[in-house]
């Protein structure tokens, strides 16, 4: 009789030894599917990053080029006016 309440017991704890080393197994592999996943977001929200960088300076630069053009333009319209004061101050 002992020998069968031993053997259950023993039965039941080696049971549960493998289920809970199943479970642990489980958690790991669940664990590292997340860690991929999260890796991915990180990815892409870095892709999204840089071309929204990419964007910007884009930006930046056809503002600059807006700004000097503009700037070109100004001048050329002083150096104008300039030159038609001049000539007006020789006519007179």
């Amino acid at each position: 009789m002992k020998k069968v309440i031993s053997s259950s017991i023993l039965m039941l704890a080696l049971s549960t030894s493998f289920v809970s080393c199943r479970d642990a197994a489980d958690k790991a592999k669940s664990a590292t599917e997340e860690a991929g996943e999260a890796m991915d977001e990180a990815g892409e929200d870095m892709k999204e990053m840089g071309e929204d960088a990419m964007d910007s300076a884009r930006e930046a630069g056809e503002d600059i080029k807006d700004a000097a053009s503009e700037a070109a333009d100004d001048v050329k319209d002083a150096t104008k006016k300039a030159a038609d004061e001049v000539e007006d101050a020789i006519d007179n």
